[in-house]
This record gives C-alpha cells, sequence and structure tokens, in this order.
C-alpha cells in the first residue's frame, strides 16, 4: 500500500480536511526540527533549576555550613573579610535563614570578573570562594541561552512561540476525525515498531500539552523583545511597579553595576536616591533596620556602586505575595521606601505569579513536580519523534510530509501561526524565514510517497 498519509494513523477525509491535515502535519514537523534542540536544552536545565536549593546545599555544603554561636560579628566584618581575602567589591550578599548556615557575598574582581564569597557570620572569618553562583548559575545560564552569548537570548522567545504551534498543531492532528475519540492511551505494545511510539507520542502531548503551554508563555519574560516590550507597557500604564512614597524621590532606572538583585522582575534594575545621605554607608546599618522592620531571612542585600543610592533588602521568597523590598539610606539607616506585592499592578502580580509557577515555587511540591513533568514530557515527546522519523524517512530524504497543492489547506496552518507571529515579533519573523526555507525544498525537491 502506498499512502501519503501519516504512517499508522487513521486516513483523514478526503478535500479540504485531509489537505489541511496534511499541511498542518507538514508544519508541525518544522516546527519540531527547528526548535527541538533547544527545546529539550532547556526543559533540561530547567528540570535541573528545580532542585537548585538542593542541588546548592549538597554542593556547596563545606563551604556554606558553620557551627552555630549565639554571637554574631558586625556585618561591615563580613565585607572586609570578602573583599580582603579576593581583592575585590562586594556589589550583594545573602544575609542566611539560621545561626548554622555561611553568609554569601557575590565580589567583582577588579578585571570584572565575579566570585562567590563564603564568611561565617560569627567570627567573620573568610572559608573559602566559588566561581560566581556556582554550578547553578552556569544552569541558569544554560536555560536561558546566555551562555552561547547575548544574542542566543532572543531564540528564547522564537522557541517558546513554536512551542505553542508544536502543541497546537499536535492538537489539530490528533483531534478525531470520523473517530469516536483521538488515542487516549498507549494501544500498540511493541517497542520496536512505529505505532507504539506515535502512540507514546500523541498521548504524551495530549496529556502534557497544557503545561507545555504553559512553561512557554510565562517563559517570556527572558525573551530579549517581547519581555522588555511588555513589562514597559506594564509600567507605562500603571499596571507594574508601585509609585514609591509621596516623601522619597522616584525610583530611577540603573545601569546594570548599579541594579539590586533578588527582588523580582517587577522591580529589576529600579534604585532609589538617597540625596540628603551624609557620612559612611554601613552594611551593619542596613541588616539592623531589615531586622528592626521585620524582614524574614533569608533577604538580600544590594550594595549600589553610587554613594547617592539607597541599598535595598529584599527577602528571599517561594510565594510571590511573600515579596518584601527595603529601599533604606545606607549611612542613617533610615527607610525610603516599603515596597510589598499588593503594591504592584495587576499586570506586574500576574507577571510575578507566572514567573513563581514556572520556576516551582508558588504551590509548593506539588507545583514543582507539576513542572518536572512537562520537562520529561518535552524529553519523550522529543525522542519519541525523533525515533517516528527514523522509522518513516526515505533514505537519503528530509522525509517532511508533502505539501498538498493549492491555498485552500494552508488556513489552517494561519489560523494557528498568524496569531502567534503577531503576538511574539520575533517568532513572526522566525516564520517569514520557516517560510522561505519551505518554499526553497518545494523548489528542489518534489515529494516522495512513503511505503508502508
Amino acid at each position: 500500500m502506498t499512502t501519503i498519509e501519516k504512517k499508522g494513523a487513521v486516513p483523514a477525509a478526503p478535500g479540504l480536511l485531509s489537505e489541511a491535515y496534511r499541511t498542518v502535519w507538514r508544519w508541525h514537523f518544522y516546527a519540531g526540527l527547528l526548535v527541538l534542540p533547544f527545546l529539550m536544552l532547556m526543559a533540561l536545565t530547567g528540570g535541573i533549576y528545580l532542585f537548585k536549593g538542593e542541588i546548592d546545599g549538597l554542593a556547596y555544603r563545606d563551604l556554606s555550613h558553620v557551627e552555630a554561636r549565639s554571637q554574631t560579628a558586625s556585618p561591615d566584618r563580613w565585607i572586609a573579610a570578602a573583599e580582603a581575602g579576593t581583592g575585590g567589591k562586594v556589589t550583594n550578599l545573602l544575609v542566611p535563614a539560621r545561626p548554622d548556615q555561611a553568609v554569601r557575598l557575590t565580589v567583582t574582581l577588579p578585571d570584572g570578573a565575579k566570585r562567590t564569597a563564603f564568611v561565617d557570620p560569627h567570627d567573620a572569618r573568610l572559608i573559602g570562594t566559588t566561581p560566581f553562583g556556582g554550578v547553578m548559575e552556569t544552569v541558569k545560564r544554560l536555560h536561558s541561552l546566555i551562555l552561547l552569548g547575548k544574542w542566543a537570548n532572543a531564540i528564547v522567545e522564537i522557541v517558546a512561540g513554536w512551542a505553542i504551534i508544536l502543541v497546537a498543531t499536535g492538537l489539530f492532528m490528533w483531534w478525531p476525525r470520523g473517530r469516536s475519540v483521538g488515542v487516549t492511551t498507549i494501544k500498540a505494545t511493541d517497542a520496536t515498531r512505529r505505532p507504539f511510539w506515535r502512540d507514546l507520542h500523541a498521548v504524551t502531548g495530549l496529556y502534557a500539552g497544557a503545561i507545555i503551554v504553559f512553561l512557554a508563555l510565562t517563559g517570556m519574560p527572558w525573551s530579549a523583545v517581547w519581555g522588555d516590550q511588555v513589562m514597559g507597557y506594564l509600567k507605562d500604564h500603571g499596571l507594574g511597579r508601585p509609585r514609591p512614597p509621596a516623601a522619597s524621590p522616584a525610583f530611577e532606572h540603573a545601569e546594570h553595576m548599579n541594579a539590586p538583585v533578588g527582588v523580582g522582575w517587577t522591580m529589576e534594575g529600579m534604585v532609589m536616591p538617597t540625596p540628603d545621605a551624609m557620612g559612611p554607608a554601613r552594611l551593619s546599618a542596613v541588616v539592623a533596620t531589615a531586622d528592626a522592620q521585620g524582614l524574614p531571612r533569608p533577604y538580600t542585600v544590594s550594595i549600589p556602586t553610587d554613594p547617592a543610592l539607597a541599598w535595598t533588602a529584599a527577602r528571599v521568597v517561594e510565594r510571590v505575595e511573600d515579596n518584601r523590598i527595603l529601599y533604606i539610606d545606607a549611612t542613617t539607616g533610615a527607610v525610603r521606601a516599603d515596597v510589598r506585592y499588593d503594591q504592584f499592578g495587576l499586570g506586574a502580580k500576574a507577571y510575578e505569579w507566572g514567573i513563581g509557577v514556572h520556576q516551582g515555587t508558588q504551590y509548593g511540591w506539588i507545583n514543582r513536580y507539576l513542572m518536572l513533568a512537562g520537562c520529561i514530557a518535552i524529553w519523550i515527546l522529543g525522542l519519541s519523534a525523533l525515533v517516528m522519523w527514523w522509522k518513516r524517512r526515505p533514505k537519503g530524504h528530509l522525509a517532511a510530509p508533502v505539501a498538498p497543492p493549492g491555498p485552500r489547506a494552508k488556513v489552517a496552518v494561519l489560523a494557528i501561526v498568524l496569531p502567534l507571529a503577531i503576538l511574539y515579533p520575533l517568532t513572526g519573523l522566525s516564520l517569514i524565514v520557516a517560510v522561505v526555507l519551505d518554499r526553497l525544498v518545494l523548489a528542489l525537491t518534489r515529494p516522495h510517497a512513503i511505503v508502508s
């Protein structure tokens, strides 16, 4: 039997529906070809990052664990120890929650490189240093693709958009056409044959599709174009950052070296001037104020390079509702602003909530393992797609599904991809490139029948 339908699948009804199916199948193939390597890398690193705390604890146990004592050294000595031992300048630090944990300080060296210093909070002894952020910083940079170069961060938006296209086109192909129901269980049992992998692919996509779409949508804040544009819109229309207290100067956007850390996406890069600050800035004043204001530990303290700016103390949270950021005059200990989650605009709240769920912290262990299931599903989908392609490909050919003639069949694809191309500009540009390449493939090759 010779057919151009998906091997092992029930043939679709003749006419427009069959043409639409083949067109959608072709674009499903190309979407996977374009983004699966990146999507699988992001799923792997994202799944690892869900266990950041546990991995960090194991990797740096000898550096982060100290003997618990009642006496604590002055926080200013923590900075002095880290700077004396590394020859750099401390830019931020993590004040630990427990007395048996070391203080972690980020140090910028004279050549611009960064290190993480571990200091005993009780006697201000430098325990040791590691490369900045350690192993989980590398995982994080791989996940955002920054490790491949700043240009690669733009791929995040493209991958996320095409991931949604993959799910939408897959659902279109799964949807029953003349059958009582689509595939909902793995019926084929022979793992050496293609029907098993087809069923595994379809069932995994059916049950995990919503999670994958959610991960793609909530991963957009990391994108180079869409993320910046949306956050700018939220801020300009009163849907994002809170306004500063009436008696305080307005927030300003800082350059990277001055930007606070640990303050979430809503307040990222925002600093507050302290024009009347006098005297030396002291970490001890900031820590004393944060503790007196009831800011729960652990919290991060960011030290601006400009002495006219307030220091920030930001609570390390799992639930976005617990966000709290103090802007403190480090010379006097006065609180310039106390920013909490309920002061965020509606758009910023949604933004922060999406990121919290994406990172698996918002709803405890069930949130973490649901996101992990999505990451595993992406790998199952990718590997099963590779096996199916390998089993059905004609030797020496790419084996892309044959495009039917005529423009009518393309309506289904346009209905799926056009809204995404408009919503996500970089995905739209990549779609244009894909269309051009598809035209070239059609011009240089002729359809090959699949013998089943």
